[in-house]
């Protein structure tokens, strides 16, 4: 499917769906630690330092991770069980659907239950990454044309 764009003195832009888009995976593993040990290092010194720079560095509140501390023990005094942490499984799905990581909420919810730090960690060495080569999923490619 094609979009047609007029705009005016007979100039038009016609966007077409790229045929083959394929997803990346994560720039490094969940385990990742040796690829950038800055980041391993300030997630086991001050994992909730780093969880809030993430928050920030993705564009959310720097606050939002406080929701993985505070949260379980606030709705268990209710009664209620809380086993996966809000936060930073939101950020995941958010930064996997922003930069088109492969992957799944069900992997998701895992990695958020059985390894909180190291989901962290790698999250901050993805956005790192995507800052530092400025990486961005292109989904139409852009042709002129002057009829």
């Amino acid at each position: 499917m094609c979009v047609y764009r007029f705009f005016g003195l007979g100039l038009w832009i016609i966007l077409f769906p790229m045929a083959a888009h394929r997803q990346t995976n994560w720039n490094t593993g969940l385990f990742g630690c040796c690829e950038d040990v800055s980041s391993c290092c300030y997630g086991f010194w001050c994992c909730p330092c780093l969880a809030c720079s993430v928050a920030g560095s993705f564009g959310e509140n720097r606050c939002l991770p406080l929701c993985d501390i505070c949260s379980p023990a606030v709705v268990s005094a209710f009664g209620i069980p809380l086993f996966t942490p809000p936060a930073v499984l939101a950020l995941r799905v958010g930064i996997r659907h922003k930069y088109d990581i492969k992957g799944s909420l069900c992997k998701d919810i895992a990695t958020s239950c059985v390894c909180l730090w190291c989901s962290w960690c790698q999250m901050h060495r993805e956005l790192k990454y995507r800052k530092k080569t400025n990486v961005q999923s292109c989904f139409f490619t852009v042709q002129l044309a002057i009829p």
